[in-house]
């Protein structure tokens, strides 16, 4: 088995997914609204960047900015559809008004992937109590990744908690990989890799010429050098 770490790149659009996997990403999360921190891309945008590259994808499930679930059906036939036209990983993540893990809409979207493998997102760092998020959601079909900066304001601020998280990885809850992203920056990597984390997520690292740019294959292949040393 490869010791390869984990590069995921967001990607907008077939352009950015071609620039990506030539950069050296080994997975790409896709999204439409950057601005809203992603949302559910289309059925079509899905389609034609999965026969533009061929590294694994994983479709954002997510209707609004914010971390409320809303029309949960609508979420539930948007992962339907998008499983009709391949998508075989996702993203997905809601808490309720408590800051608690919404377990009505994961449950229900976690039915419909029905065995799909997906990663819990960013809702994990405006958890009220991220120890009971994390034990809640322990056993749940298809989760093996939390994408997690450690805290609300990126991994500046989150670097103890995603060290700490990262030495729990025996216990029951903390067993999905830990996928930081969220503020993060190449000098995170060190303290990160020491620790045994080896994936990231990048969204803006990836795009030089700002948020609105598409993704910069030599960006990207910068990231793959930092983390392969």
């Amino acid at each position: 088995m490869s010791n390869r770490a984990l590069l995921e790149v967001i990607a907008l659009d077939a352009a950015d997914a071609i620039a990506a996997q030539s950069g050296g990403a080994d997975r790409l999360e896709l999204v439409t609204d950057m601005a809203a921190d992603g949302l559910t891309p289309s059925r079509e945008t899905f389609a034609a960047i999965r026969a533009a590259v061929d590294i694994p994808l994983r479709v954002m499930l997510r209707s609004a900015d914010g971390f409320a679930a809303g029309d949960v059906d609508a979420l539930v036939r948007d992962a339907r559809a998008l499983r009709a036209e391949g998508a075989d990983e996702f993203v997905l993540g809601f808490l309720d008004e408590t800051g608690a893990p919404d377990m009505t809409a994961v449950r229900a979207l976690v039915a419909e992937l029905d065995g799909c493998r997906w990663t819990f997102h960013r809702a994990i760092d405006r958890a009220a109590d991220r120890d009971a998020l994390r034990k809640e959601l322990a056993g749940l079909p298809g989760l093996d990744t939390y994408l997690t900066a450690g805290a609300a304001g990126g991994v500046d601020d989150g670097l103890p908690t995603l060290l700490a998280e990262a030495a729990r990885s025996a216990e029951p809850g903390y067993e999905p990989r830990i996928l930081v992203g969220g503020g993060l920056r190449l000098d995170h990597l060190p303290a990160l890799l020491r620790a045994g984390i080896d994936a990231v997520h990048i969204g803006g690292a990836s795009r030089p010429h700002g948020w609105g740019a598409p993704v910069a294959a030599e960006a990207v292949a910068e990231w793959r050098g930092a983390l392969e040393g």
